[in-house]
């Protein structure tokens, strides 16, 4: 699993650009089993202004903000 995997499942630039996927969403994707791997990238690249942390629906959620 690489960072880029993440951007991918957030975000089609092509059909859905602004997409927002919630944190339940990531992991059912990614699997459980990669939580502490998954929060560390998420860290990483909310710190590198890549993506963001919103709401939606009440719980955490994220949406690409840079290409």
């Amino acid at each position: 699993m690489r960072k880029i995997d993440i951007l991918n499942f957030i975000t089609d630039f092509r059909k859905a650009p602004n997409d927002i996927k919630t944190y339940t969403q990531l992991l059912s994707h990614l699997g459980t089993t990669h939580e502490q791997a998954i929060n560390q990238m998420l860290a990483e690249l909310q710190a590198a202004k890549v993506i963001r942390q919103t709401e939606l629906e009440g719980q955490r959620a994220y949406q690409v903000i840079a290409r």
